[in-house]
């Protein structure tokens, strides 16, 4: 069982990301939260990011590192790309 609720981890997962975004801007990128569900940060990356063929790492090495080490090690990102919403139960 996780933790915390959906709406504790909205400040902390803002505060974790801020950590990170200064790496996107540099590159012309940006991150938005959508949603944040069951110990899972529905997220967009943004401008340069959302095409950028380094995503994935970033997503996954950079971003929810972050959110592991802030937050709790049993958190996970989840990229939504335009026009993916439909995909999600949560949307």
């Amino acid at each position: 069982m996780f933790p915390f609720s959906d709406k504790e981890l909205q400040k902390p997962v803002e505060k974790s990301i801020e950590k990170i975004r200064p790496l996107l801007t540099n590159d012309g990128g940006d991150i938005s939260i959508l949603a944040i569900k069951d110990a899972k940060v529905y997220v967009r990356l943004e401008g340069a990011c959302k095409t950028c063929p380094s995503s994935t790492q970033t997503l996954k090495n950079g971003i929810e590192r972050q959110l592991k080490e802030d937050i709790h090690p049993d958190i996970e990102i989840i990229n939504i790309r335009y026009g993916e919403e439909k995909n999600y139960p949560i949307f």
